[in-house]
């Protein structure tokens, strides 16, 4: 019975993940950026959600989590290396990354509130 209730909990937070990556991914563009690519996986890492306004590329980390401190505090420095290296990997696939500026951002999602924006996180 153990193992039910284990894998029933973790595919309720697998789904409030992904839910969680679409709220933030919706609450960008309310803010005037264009999405680029979510859930972008490498070797290396992954990064949630690849968005651009102007020139400047956001690499953005979602977490869900009950507070907004809880969710900041949830991206060690292992996991913003690894977002780091990911999407230096997609910035060098891009045509003009001679002109494009990057940023690395942390949106916390809690239940039943407004995503927050951690610009310039890390």
């Amino acid at each position: 019975m153990k193992d039910k209730t284990e894998t029933k909990k973790r595919k309720r937070a697998q789904r409030w993940g992904h839910m969680s990556e679409w709220l933030a991914a919706g609450f960008l563009m309310l803010k005037g950026y264009r999405i680029l690519a979510m859930r972008y996986k490498t070797k290396l890492g992954e990064v949630d959600i690849i968005a651009k306004k102007g020139n400047l590329i956001i690499m953005v980390e979602v977490k869900a989590r009950r507070t907004i401190e809880e969710a900041f505090d949830s991206v060690t420095v292992t996991s913003q290396r690894r977002i780091e290296a990911a999407g230096d990997l997609w910035l060098g696939k891009q045509k003009n990354a001679h002109i494009l500026s990057i940023r690395y951002d942390i949106i916390a999602v809690r239940p039943w509130k407004w995503p927050h924006h951690y610009e310039n996180a890390f």
